[in-house]
């Protein structure tokens, strides 16, 4: 074959190619956002053409709903409690569906709610866990309204744990779920405290220099 011809693309199944163009697609979009991202530069991700692209996916819009889909049947098979409560099983779940995916996960929890087409759907989503949270959280905070405030605080706590320990090069891998635990305990803590101490740590003091 001549050097100056391009490497035919491989044919794959068609499920294989597809989940080939959403791997490369979630990637995209978390790279450069909904409207940055054009066809060309998901089918050069991916390393296929336009044309392939467009045997598995109508538009953009298709594409990134499909990326958002495949991010929640992520989410669904890691954390099965649909109406338990946001518990320990939750953030192992949320946990483990992140370091499947940390492009999709910053995709889902960050990216999409930014985009107008999609808005109503993330926030519904995002209500859903915060209910899911207000099931769990009311059973150990008897004002209501601070259990309500917990449960709107302590999953978006979360997902930041998550989001910053992914940004942080994933230390420690072992102890992450306990870490992310620890931090959405604190937010249960304050619910049911009686007294709040309000006061910080003082910032530490540094020697003057002439």
């Amino acid at each position: 074959m001549s050097a100056d011809r391009p490497e035919p693309v491989r044919r794959l199944p068609r499920a294989q190619r597809r989940e080939q163009i959403l791997v490369a697609a979630t990637e995209a979009f978390a790279r450069s956002g909904y409207a940055a991202t054009g066809l060309d530069d998901i089918a050069s991700e991916a390393c296929v053409t336009r044309v392939i692209l467009y045997r598995h996916f109508d538009s953009k819009t298709d594409l990134y709903q499909a990326v958002l889909d495949r991010m929640c049947a992520r989410l669904d098979a890691h954390v099965d409690e649909p109406v338990g409560g946001f518990s320990d099983a939750s953030v192992d779940g949320l946990l483990a569906a992140a370091i499947e995916s940390p492009a999709g996960f910053r995709l889902l929890f960050q990216h999409a709610l930014r985009e107008p087409e999609f808005k109503e759907r993330i926030e519904k989503f995002r209500a859903d866990i915060t209910a899911a949270a207000f099931l769990q959280i009311a059973a150990v905070v008897p004002d209501k309204a601070l259990a309500r405030w917990a449960a709107q605080l302590a999953p978006v706590v979360a997902i930041e744990a998550i989001i910053a320990w992914l940004d942080a090069g994933q230390p420690e891998p072992s102890r992450a779920a306990a870490r992310v635990r620890q931090a959405v305990m604190g937010v249960i803590g304050a619910a049911v405290a009686s007294e709040v101490d309000c006061s910080l740590p003082a910032p530490a003091r540094t020697e003057d220099h002439p």
